[in-house]
């Protein structure tokens, strides 16, 4: 990759990262988890930026990319997430700190969403990020009309995991 591809793609990557670090609130339970699953999305983001053509906006392949990692590597049964060597990347991303304590008040509804299946997951979480269903429904591959549908379902599921 060229070094100009790479400063787009460490400007971008920065600029966007907080997707990725919700993915990874969603999909993890603790910190080291966390870590680890940002570590590989960031690779595949990596791996994948000189495919990038840019027909849909950054943000919107990103999560793409981000969702596709979180699904396939939680889908496996093994609890520890193989990470391949980026020491052959020679650019450092800033990643922000990450304060549990500023989400205390969303831990009820995130362990409530990490009830769900790892479609219905990704589902919500493009909701909660105030993505249309247009959005929603290009973003994971399926109808809009299925999108809705899914989503209400997913709402009075939410509802009854929160107060049964």
């Amino acid at each position: 990759m060229n070094k100009e591809l790479e400063h787009q793609f460490v400007t971008n990557l920065e600029k966007h990262q907080n997707i990725a670090h919700k993915i990874c609130r969603i999909y993890t339970n603790d910190q080291d988890s966390h870590n680890d699953l940002f570590q590989e999305i960031t690779i595949q983001l990596w791996k994948a930026y000189p495919k990038f053509r840019g027909d849909s906006k950054f943000s919107t392949w990103m999560y793409r990319v981000a969702l596709n990692t979180a699904i396939t590597l939680y889908r496996k049964k093994k609890k520890s997430i193989r990470t391949q060597d980026f020491d052959s990347v020679f650019f450092r991303i800033k990643a922000e700190g990450y304060d549990d304590t500023i989400e205390q008040n969303l831990k009820l509804m995130y362990d409530a969403i990490r009830q769900l299946n790892d479609i219905d997951k990704a589902l919500i979480f493009l909701y909660l990020e105030d993505k249309n269903y247009s959005e929603i429904s290009d973003t994971l591959g399926i109808s809009e009309v299925n999108a809705r549908v899914k989503m209400n379902r997913i709402k009075t599921k939410l509802k009854s995991i929160i107060n049964p």
